[in-house]
């Protein structure tokens, strides 16, 4: 499942209904309460006990997960730090590390020996040490008659003391998140490691077999994998990169099973899943699959339209806007899924049956119904009075800030400028030349990189075409203050004054800004046009994000009671509480669906598959030749199943989202037996109401993984590193 990344406040929606107990294949659990389901997961297979899936003093399965450059999940699966996830987790660092004349996305990738391994300078991965409830300690000083402010005071001053208490000494990562969307605190202690290393990819064809078209579907047949490799200091320590460093010597390491799987099989899933928050009423639903998620689906395109005419006719283009466009191309598809799933289920109606329901409840009961009484109508006043700061709010995310230029600015040229800034009146400075010096030195130092996936004729007609849709559909009165100069200066043509913008500004080219920062100016900073539109846009989103905070706001103490009243109304049900960037484990069996009526789907596909999608020369359903030529050989191997096929791909009905991608399938004996990396087109508002039916987790093979290392890349030295079992 492809990462969601989106700037600033996306909010991605999910709800589930509570009338009964999760089944097994439902629910995100914590794992160091994880002996509370161990019972269930034993009787579909488990082997292992509770301490051997997380334990603070011993190695554990959750000492072989680490969080992957901070939104999927990887996995050890050798004792030499080897680290296996998704092709499209890998894909920035993969593209990150190509150029024309090495093009690892299209040619693949494999290491032969440790020295030829690639550091990836921005890649860092996350292992959690241990976690722990501070529930009481955090509230210790909330009161029932506090106003939020002084609650928030109050939680935040607890939460910096434990933080520092945790962190003291160490070089540990201490975080601490709510729950129950306040409900319960828990502390989470991270170790991090940055020296990371590409070890292995193979081809973009076989790593997006199927690309776009066959994103979130089944049957799928897509090698979405690669390799990695963590390196640490000599006493095993986080360090930062050097030649001097060895491979990180892993508390626990994943064993591969190479025996293969049969429908029914245990399964069981870690990771890291990003977001959920499935407890909104069917009327907040409603409102955002109807009016939010156009929003996106409508910028998304226009955006993607731009960038793939650009990208179709450059071949150098296509490699530096790559991740880019497969990140938004995602986005895109997600939301209109999303919609489409919750439209064709009723989610809305099913939800708000239920909490006619729950309304039942509270209303038999005095005290329930002067403490809950009025959560749900307030909650759903509050979503109606906030949707259009909502719209505009959203709007201004994905239209105002997607041309690369205005972020640019906005990070990199405002400290440059505000070093420069004499002020003022009574405000007015003596400039620092050192202070400046610094700025421009600082900004020189990340030049390659801030520009190393940037085209300036791409960015200028995304700025055109995506401010010219803002201006056409939110209302005048919201518009930033630049586009009243657009209307009347350039007679609302935003295509001439985007190439005013790009022809003009010292932060349209690399060279440009180079040569300004060998000799800053303030003058001609102060009156560049991407600084003054950088800064008319942040003015514009800050005044109609405190709308937007406002309304969003009035809803953190009616939806913190609904929860509570949901679990005070089913005491005996066990409760998962939402995503939200920390380990969990879900669990549920190898299983087969039914999509419509007359149509089955079975849990697993074969090579023949390949066969049959197999295009050449078109950008989906291409694959090397030397892999056809493996196929049609049946040169499988060992990887092989009983009846000669070579598995591909299978399906779970385990519970996962975005950030999951990646994460370990694990068998009963904590084996690893294929890799995490989409959900299913039928199930699409599995974010929003999880189908027991439909909902699936689409894993590739590990024995295909093995087999691609092996006869594809002829890397069968890395093969040689893990513990192989059946």
């Amino acid at each position: 499942m492809k990462h969601l990344k989106l700037f600033l406040l996306v909010a991605v929606l999910t709800t589930k209904g509570w009338a009964s107990t999760p089944p097994p294949d439902e629910g995100m659990w914590l794992p160091m309460l994880i002996g509370q389901n161990i019972e269930e997961m034993r009787a579909l297979g488990l082997k292992l006990t509770a301490e051997q899936i997380y334990s603070v003093n011993n190695g554990s399965l959750k000492d072989a997960i680490p969080q992957f450059s901070g939104y999927c999940t990887s996995e050890i699966i050798s004792p030499d730090g080897l680290l296996l996830t998704n092709h499209h987790c890998g894909y920035q660092h993969i593209a990150g590390r190509s150029t024309t004349e090495h093009n690892y996305l299209r040619d693949g990738f494999w290491a032969m020996n440790r020295q030829q391994e690639i550091h990836c300078p921005d890649l860092k991965v996350k292992f959690l040490v241990r976690m722990d409830d501070v529930t009481k300690r955090v509230l210790a000083e909330v009161a029932d008659d506090m106003t939020e402010s002084e609650r928030t005071a109050k939680i935040r001053a607890a939460i910096n003391q434990l933080q520092d208490e945790a962190s003291e000494g160490t070089d540990y990562i201490v975080e601490i998140k709510d729950f129950f969307n306040g409900s319960e605190y828990y502390l989470f202690v991270y170790e991090e490691y940055t020296d990371i290393r590409l070890v292995g990819t193979p081809p973009e064809n076989v790593g997006k077999f199927g690309g776009d078209t066959d994103n979130w579907m089944w049957p799928r047949h897509t090698g979405d994998f690669s390799i990695f490799r963590i390196y640490a200091g000599k006493d095993n320590k986080p360090a930062a990169y050097s030649t001097d460093n060895v491979p990180f010597k892993p508390k626990h390491f994943l064993p591969v099973n190479v025996g293969g799987i049969k429908s029914g099989d245990y399964a069981m899933i870690m990771g890291w899943p990003g977001s959920t928050n499935r407890y909104m009423t069917g009327h907040d639903i409603q409102q955002q699959v109807d009016k939010i998620n156009p929003i996106y689906i409508k910028l998304f395109g226009q955006k993607l339209e731009v960038m793939k005419g650009y990208m179709d006719n450059d071949p150098a283009l296509k490699i530096s806007y790559a991740s880019k466009y497969a990140s938004e191309a995602n986005s895109w598809k997600y939301f209109i899924g999303q919609s489409q799933g919750v439209q064709k289920l009723h989610v809305a109606d099913e939800r708000k049956a239920e909490e006619a329901r729950f309304s039942q409840w509270v209303q038999a009961d005095a005290t329930r119904q002067a403490k809950y009484g009025d959560v749900i109508p307030t909650i759903n006043q509050n979503v109606d009075a906030s949707l259009e700061d909502m719209r505009v709010f959203m709007y201004m995310n994905v239209a105002l800030f997607a041309p690369q230029i205005v972020l640019t600015t906005f990070q990199k040229g405002f400290p440059v400028y505000n070093a420069l800034d004499p002020g003022t009146g009574k405000n007015k400075r003596k400039v620092d030349p050192a202070e400046v010096r610094a700025a421009a030195d600082a900004l020189l130092a990340e030049l390659d990189e801030v520009y190393e996936h940037y085209h300036a004729p791409l960015d200028r007609d995304v700025m055109a075409t995506l401010y010219e849709t803002f201006y056409r559909d939110i209302p005048k009165e919201r518009h930033p203050e630049i586009f009243k100069t657009i209307e009347t200066k350039y007679k609302g043509d935003f295509k001439a004054y985007a190439n005013y913008v790009y022809s003009t500004s010292i932060f349209a080219t690399k060279e440009r800004l180079k040569a300004f920062l060998q000799k800053p100016s303030w003058a001609l900073i102060s009156n560049d046009p991407a600084i003054i539109l950088s800064k008319g846009m942040i003015g514009a989103v800050r005044a109609e994000y405190g709308n937007y905070l406002k309304h969003n706001s009035a809803n953190e103490v009616p939806y913190r009671k609904y929860v509570q009243a949901l679990r005070e109304m089913q005491p005996n049900k066990k409760f998962y509480p939402d995503a939200n960037l920390t380990m969990r484990v879900t669990y549920g069996t190898v299983k087969n669906y039914d999509p419509a009526d007359a149509v089955h789907y079975d849990f697993a596909t074969t090579h023949q598959g390949i066969l049959e999608k197999f295009k050449p020369e078109d950008l989906e359903f291409d694959v090397p030749a030397r892999l056809i030529e493996l196929l049609e050989k049946k040169d499988f191997g060992r990887w092989a199943n009983p009846d000669g096929s070579l598995p591909v791909c299978f399906l779970t009905d385990t519970d996962i989202t975005g950030g999951n991608s990646g994460s370990p399938v694990l068998d009963a004996s904590g084996n690893i037996i294929g890799c995490a990396f989409d959900g299913n087109w039928e199930a699409m508002s599995g974010d929003l109401v999880f189908d027991t039916t439909r909902k699936r987790t689409i894993n590739v093979d590990i024995r295909y993984v093995l087999f691609i290392i092996e006869k594809l890349g002829n890397a069968g030295h890395l093969i040689d590193e893990m513990k192989l079992v059946r």
